[in-house]
């Protein structure tokens, strides 16, 4: 898998047992393998430009004067993050393998990004896009019971379109996300009903996919992408609103409303909490305003 230069570069067989142990043992998906790739590789010619052939000859000035050359060469904060976080999980690896003694790559600090704050809907403009499609046709049917179960369970897109009927159970769901790692998720009566309605109306009913396009097979997420824009743009919601959106809408408003970091983490299938606290300034955010509206010594 790896470009082999010189026999005796020890971070071709290194890089390529990481990779390896990624895909086998951790389970993650080929893009995520192949960004690791490429952003090894780099680090790779780098060393070697240094005179550098063996792990156990790194030491932080060299992984920091690296993100530093990735600055130099004009990459975004964004993408010498992910160079860093692939250096710090192959040096993880040889660490843990027994290669290295110590990870040098604890000592690099890496660019501090902005937290980006994922754009949401209001609940009353869920409500208004989840109540667009027209319930009496089967399309409108199986759009009304995605979208509603989307809400419901925050799951994302791929998620969704990759659900067979065998996952699906009476009040919770069996969702295949990264890795192939899978999570139990919850979802409430309203999007029960309309899924229960719609495999009940719809013609084939031996497919093993719960949502099915026109044609019988499989949705995709560029067809339901589509959909969700036009119930958006039909409804007076004027912003950019995609399946994605309503996932943000799932996590925001249950932190709105109490729920607990810790359990909307497990739902959304986030392996580290803090991907999931960036939720938590938009409810705070969101409370203060409704608290400026509607407490009579709020906002004047």
């Amino acid at each position: 898998m790896t470009q082999r230069g010189s026999k005796e570069n020890q971070f071709d067989s290194a890089i390529e047992g990481f990779l390896a142990w990624c895909r086998v043992e951790k389970g993650l998906a080929d893009q995520s393998i192949e960004a690791y790739h490429r952003d090894l590789l780099g680090l790779r010619t780098f060393l070697q430009s240094k005179k550098i052939t063996k792990p156990k000859q790194v030491s932080p000035a060299e992984l920091s004067q690296w993100m530093l050359w990735l600055e130099k060469r004009g990459l975004s904060l964004t993408s010498i993050a992910r160079h860093r976080v692939a250096m710090r999980q192959l040096f993880k690896y040889l660490v843990n393998e027994g290669h290295l003694e110590m990870n040098p790559s604890l000592m690099v600090r890496g660019p501090k990004l902005p937290k980006k704050l994922p754009g949401t809907l209001t609940e009353q403009e869920v409500g208004k896009l989840l109540a667009a499609p027209d319930r009496v046709s089967m399309t409108g049917l199986r759009d009304a019971a995605m979208l509603e179960l989307l809400y419901a369970t925050g799951i994302r897109v791929s998620e969704l379109i990759h659900i067979r009927k065998e996952f699906w159970h009476d009040g919770w769901l069996v969702v295949q996300g990264k890795g192939g790692r899978e999570r139990l998720v919850p979802y409430g009566d309203q999007a029960g009903d309309l899924v229960q309605r719609y495999l009940t109306m719809r013609l084939n009913q031996n497919n093993p996919w719960l949502f099915l396009s026109n044609r019988g097979q499989p949705m995709t997420r560029q067809n339901f992408w589509a959909r969700v824009k036009r119930y958006a743009k039909e409804v007076g919601i004027n912003r950019n609103v995609s399946p994605h959106t309503l996932r943000h809408a799932f996590a925001t408003h249950l932190l709105v409303h109490g729920a607990d970091l810790r359990a909307v983490q497990l739902m959304l299938g986030h392996s580290d909490i803090s991907t999931t606290e960036i939720y938590t300034h938009i409810a705070r955010v969101r409370l203060q305003k409704m608290h400026g509206e509607y407490h009579p010594r709020g906002a004047t």
